[in-house]
């Protein structure tokens, strides 16, 4: 069974061709990091402009890698939501068109179910249930993933996402977007003990996350060194930064796999790609004696191979859409209602 995946939830204009939810006969991105570089991060509208130029050609890319056409497809799968909602609109709209057009069926997918679905691609024989942190630019989470389409949230962030405190922290550093993933590599040649942060803690909520403090204590340490007129080490910070985020996230983590009792852990999300989170999740997983599950490199980020692989999923669980189908800037992962 092929199915086609769309993905515009941000500055990505994504198209895949996967079988069976399993193996990617193509994976096409048209990526937007070098304009929106010179803003110093997304500008939601002209990345919905650029969607708009760029899908037909990118879908006809990846029916062509694939070797498949139109008439080889068993559905069309989009992200729906959660992200910008110009960005969306676009993917929502054009699949909504080629489904009307060649009488496919359309599944909505989830953005966040795409990313743990990245999982099925890089490990083909991972089942649910499983333990799942999921952690990108705009979401934080803990999932206990039941079944395909059954998902419960442990933990969520209360302010920033780890991806945003990162991209934050790198902007007030002076590192260019994509601050994040220039922030990690900065780390690797800087000290992770030369400054001290905190790990913020929700009171009566233990596994939540909140980054909004840790960020602000990064920014004090910058602040106060230009007002005394000293210079910070900023691969120092970077490190020590990171290893606050990172422990932050593998502090809960590690707790909710203990009460969970889960014995495979996996991640899922763009900053499922940093450099010591998954060092320590592999530490983790070993003290645990669990299975660690991390998906490539090159599936962390958006992708459409990743919405392809849930909307096979969805697809046999009887999900689909009519032409009523909206894009939502806003949904929970947990929610199987589209209409």
């Amino acid at each position: 069974m092929l199915i086609l995946g769309i993905e515009t939830s941000c500055d990505e204009t994504a198209a895949a061709i996967v079988e069976d939810g399993r193996r990617v006969l193509s994976n096409v991105v048209a990526s937007q990091i070098e304009e929106h570089k010179i803003y110093g991060g997304v500008v939601p509208e002209i990345a919905s402009r650029r969607h708009s130029e760029a899908i037909s050609a990118v879908t006809e890319e990846a029916l062509r890698q694939a070797g498949a056409s139109l008439s080889n497809l068993s559905a069309i799968a989009v992200t729906c939501a959660p992200g910008l909602i110009g960005a969306l609109l676009v993917g929502v709209n054009f699949a909504k068109g080629l489904a009307l057009s060649t009488r496919l069926p359309l599944v909505p997918v989830h953005h966040l179910r795409g990313h743990i679905a990245a999982n099925y691609l890089s490990h083909p024989k991972l089942e649910p249930p499983f333990l799942c942190l999921v952690v990108s630019g705009g979401h934080s989470h803990i999932v206990q993933v039941e079944g395909y389409t059954q998902l419960r949230v442990l933990a969520r962030t209360r302010d920033d996402a780890a991806g945003e405190a990162f991209d934050k922290a790198a902007r007030a550093m002076g590192i260019p977007y994509p601050g994040g993933v220039e922030l990690d590599k900065i780390a690797e040649t800087g000290n992770p003990d030369a400054y001290q942060l905190p790990r913020p803690r929700v009171e009566g909520a233990p596994l939540d996350f909140s980054f909004s403090g840790l960020k602000t204590a990064a920014l004090n340490i910058l602040n106060h060194a230009a007002q005394k007129g000293e210079t910070v080490s900023v691969p120092d910070l970077c490190a020590s930064y990171r290893k606050a985020v990172v422990g932050c996230l593998t502090d809960s983590f590690r707790n909710a796999a203990v009460e969970s009792r889960s014995r495979k852990l996996a991640a899922a999300g763009g900053v499922s790609a940093n450099r010591l989170l998954r060092r320590e999740l592999e530490s983790l997983s070993q003290n645990l004696e669990a299975r660690l599950y991390l998906p490539e490199l090159s599936l962390c980020g958006d992708n459409a191979a990743m919405i392809a692989a849930q909307g096979f999923y969805e697809l046999q669980s009887g999900s689909r859409a009519t032409m009523n189908l909206n894009a939502s800037p806003q949904k929970e992962i947990s929610d199987n209602n589209w209409e």
